[in-house]
């Protein structure tokens, strides 16, 4: 997959990027579909994974990919 500069900061990243908003209790609560999700979109080349603490409580969205590593 190519890849793109991040800004002005030499970072270079996918051109895609899956959002985990939907990962947890607001969305999709199963762990499991969570990390078999992100595993999916790192295989297909994207290495951008939106995560934020507010996604869910408690930072779910967080916690699901921190397992997928």
């Amino acid at each position: 997959m190519k890849t793109r500069e991040l800004g002005r900061t030499g970072i270079r990243v996918s051109p895609y990027c899956l959002g985990t908003r939907m990962s947890g209790q607001v969305g999709n609560p199963k762990h499991d579909d969570c990390v078999r999700i992100i595993h999916r979109a790192l295989d297909s080349g994207i290495g951008f994974i939106d995560t934020a603490d507010v996604y869910g409580p408690h930072g779910e969205s967080d916690e699901c990919a921190a397992v997928a590593r």
